[in-house]
């Protein structure tokens, strides 16, 4: 299947990226994307009750154990709309995105 595109007001073809993952591990919790994101994509959650596995691969979580309580997750990424917004705000770079097709 070919993915979802869209036509801008100027008339410019547009393939939307929607978020598929966030790396909980690299998360600070700032709840930027939280706040930027113009749908229900996002929530804050306790990094208590989460089943992380802490294996930290990159050098860059450093800051992991300075990290404040909260993690942000995933509520709803069936919701996203592509607008890439949360990953121009996301300070650890830990959202991917992906084009993808209609769900049946």
């Amino acid at each position: 299947m070919s993915p979802i595109t869209g036509i801008t007001r100027g008339g410019a073809v547009w393939t939307p990226a929607f978020v598929i993952d966030l790396n909980q591990t690299r998360c600070i919790g700032c709840g930027r994307c939280f706040k930027v994101c113009p749908r229900d994509v996002f929530e804050l959650i306790d990094r208590d009750d989460l089943d992380l596995e802490m294996e930290l691969e990159d050098a860059n979580h450093d800051d992991f154990d300075e990290a404040p309580g909260m993690v942000m997750s995933l509520k709803d990424s069936q919701d996203c709309i592509g607008c890439q917004a949360c990953s121009r705000v996301c300070p650890k770079k830990c959202l991917s995105h992906e084009p993808q097709s209609v769900a049946a």
